[in-house]
Parts: structure tokens; sequence; C-alpha cells
């Protein structure tokens, strides 16, 4: 995986400065996990889980990585209902295999 998968066509202007921020983070483990999480919630997020989001990814990402990762205690003020659904976002790091050929017949 190497970043978004998800078109922002559909999405309004502040929608996709959050989209473009959350793959563009500085440390690969967080990409995939900000991003991710965007990826598959963006669409669905109210304005409340915007600013949320928002605040969220105005920390270090070291920071967050701790947080997300149980290796430091999140600041009261991020303990959201939001940070807990990203934090228990698991990236798909399986590629996407085109099954639609079926298994590839040996000669």
């Amino acid at each position: 995986m190497t970043g978004t998968t998800r078109s922002s066509a559909d999405l309004d202007p502040r929608r996709r400065r959050i989209l473009v921020r959350a793959w563009r983070r500085g440390i690969r483990e967080m990409d995939l996990v900000i991003g991710g999480f965007a990826d598959a919630e963006i669409a669905d997020l109210g304005d409340a889980e915007l600013d949320q989001l928002e605040e969220l990814m105005a920390e270090e990402d070291a920071d967050i990585f701790r947080w997300v990762t149980g290796e430091a205690e999140t600041p009261e003020r991020l303990r959201t209902a939001l940070f807990d659904r990203m934090r228990a976002y698991v990236p798909d790091f399986e590629p996407q295999q085109n099954t639609s050929q079926g298994p590839a017949s040996k000669s």
C-alpha cells in the first residue's frame, strides 16, 4: 500500500484537504493508520468529527504513534470515539488480487 486508494472527486474541499494531510504525515506508520482510516471514513464524518481529526493531526506523529500503540497515555482532550475508531482501524496490507479471471491455468 503506497497511499490513498480512495478518489477524492466526491469530497468537499475540507475533506479533500484532510485526506491529503492524512496520507502525508511524515512517519509511514501514521500514513497507513491515519490515511487508511481517512480513506475508509472521511465521507461519513460529521463536522465535529472532522474537527477532532484535524485537532489530532495537528499533533506530532511520534506522539500519535505512541498513543495509537498504547505506549503512552492519550491526552484527555483527544480521547474521543473518533480516536478509538482510528486506533482500532487495521490497515489492509494484502494487495488486491484480480479474482475475476479465476485461477491461472498451467500448460
